[in-house]
């Protein structure tokens, strides 16, 4: 069972969300090396973004499984308030119930393959892409100058890595596109794509933008994983 922790004093907490960390430098390190070190894992790109694929991550019946739990709790995907448009993500998401034993399972393998404890990360999200659905570029972590910053920081602060497992294939579209890059990633059953929002120093990365192009057919199911700085609470 996860255990929530109570948030640290305001006081002792870290207000630059867009400037260089030696914490979150440590962090993309150390989970960088630990990939790296995984010959079932493959670096992707170049030197711009620390961004890996480990395919098989989960077998076809623990896809199966949460492709069904994704399409019991899917809802209209939503993002913070006073960013964009409803038009911007137009797939259809659920928080996944922590305790959960497969979820909790699944949560445990990702964590030890990154070498991160669970309290780091946030609750699994599932998404579901049908065809036409899309998440146009974007960030994973926090801009300082956005209004819900104050609320993050004090939830575990700055989302650092991401997790993105894929649960099927898909026909044609919804690949994961880094749009600085030129890298655009298939949706392949059981693989999990992993990157870091920060760069070296530590800094928010502006080549981590990405986006989930349009499904133009079929139907694309993910589960994303995101990790703090600090204890998620």
């Amino acid at each position: 069972m996860f255990r929530k922790r109570p948030p640290a004093p305001a006081a002792l907490l870290p207000d630059d969300a867009d400037q260089p960390s030696a914490a979150r430098a440590r962090i993309g390190k150390d989970v960088s090396a630990k990939l790296s070190r995984n010959p079932m894992i493959e670096r992707l790109g170049d030197a711009r973004l620390d961004l890996f694929l480990r395919p098989d991550f989960v077998s076809a019946e623990e896809c199966a499984a949460l492709r069904a739990m994704i399409d019991a709790g899917a809802q209209p995907s939503i993002l913070f308030s006073g960013t964009q448009g409803p038009e911007y993500r137009t797939s259809h998401s659920c928080h996944m119930e922590r305790s959960d034993p497969m979820v909790e399972r699944i949560t445990q393998r990702i964590c030890a393959a990154m070498g991160v404890h669970p309290d780091y990360t946030e609750t699994l999200q599932g998404q579901r892409y049908t065809a036409g659905q899309e998440y146009k570029p974007h960030w994973d972590y926090f801009p300082q100058n956005d209004t819900y910053w104050p609320q993050m920081r004090e939830m575990g602060g700055q989302r650092t890595w991401t997790a993105m497992l894929y649960c099927n294939d898909v026909e044609a579209g919804g690949e994961t596109q880094f749009v600085t890059m030129g890298l655009s990633v298939a949706p392949r059953e059981g693989a999990l794509l992993v990157w870091n929002n920060m760069a070296r120093d530590g800094a928010p990365n502006t080549d981590s933008a990405h986006c989930a192009t349009p499904v133009r057919a079929g139907c694309k199911y993910v589960l994303t994983q995101w990790f703090r700085e600090r204890r998620w609470v």
